[in-house]
């Protein structure tokens, strides 16, 4: 669940209400839009080492399954080579057709979550799968999470600043939910992952040991 580094949403035209306005994020500027047919897009600044194409992150719909498999099974491949004895690369068609129509995320998730593709050029080059959460633990006070569920980038795409971007999207839309923290996994040998969250503001809050039995 990362660039390498490593909702239940219906995919259709329909866009989730987003919050209106600009966040600088340094290298791009996310535009929002505040209504629920408007659009979520990045203004990518040019500099010398970023590509001439243009970057819209926006809501996935039905035709970018393609794009989407595309990039998950990128990431799989990359997982399974980190940790060859639970990671294992998924059917491509089961994965298109749970995107294809809308079943990446659970149905009591319905209203809740939402996933977002970043697009250059007619192509998908990453996206992020995103759900609003509450932690099951009764010690835990009662706070909204905006977790990351997936987020992965193209492996031609990768070291332009993609991960950051889809990153912001989706603490942007959480904010506008009323989550109060981002929260995601990654595998503990991906020390990549570890460095590039560490660097947006994360930090490890708990810790799952597993043991074979």
């Amino acid at each position: 669940m990362d660039e390498h580094l490593g909702g239940r949403s219906r995919l259709s035209n329909r866009k989730p209400y987003l919050l209106s306005g600009a966040l600088d994020t340094g290298n791009c500027t996310i535009r929002f839009s505040n209504s629920r047919t408007g659009c979520l897009a990045y203004s990518h600044r040019m500099t010398e080492a970023s590509s001439s194409a243009s970057i819209t992150i926006r809501p996935a719909a039905s035709p970018d399954a393609a794009g989407i498999t595309r990039v998950y099974q990128e990431s799989a491949v990359y997982h399974a080579g980190l940790d060859a004895e639970r990671y294992c690369i998924p059917d491509a068609e089961a994965t298109m057709g749970r995107y294809r129509e809308g079943r990446q995320h659970p149905p009591e998730a319905a209203g809740k979550a939402v996933t977002l593709v970043a697009e250059t050029g007619g192509e998908i080059v990453g996206f992020v799968d995103i759900r609003l959460t509450h932690s099951p633990d009764p010690m835990h006070r009662q706070m909204l999470y905006c977790h990351i569920v997936e987020i992965a980038v193209s492996n031609h795409h990768q070291g332009q600043g993609l991960g950051a971007q889809l990153l912001a999207a989706a603490e942007g839309w959480g904010r506008e939910q009323g989550a109060e923290f981002g929260s995601l996994e990654y595998l503990a040998a991906n020390h990549r992952a570890a460095r590039f969250y560490e660097r947006l503001g994360y930090r490890p809050a708990h810790i799952m040991a597993i043991k074979r039995l």
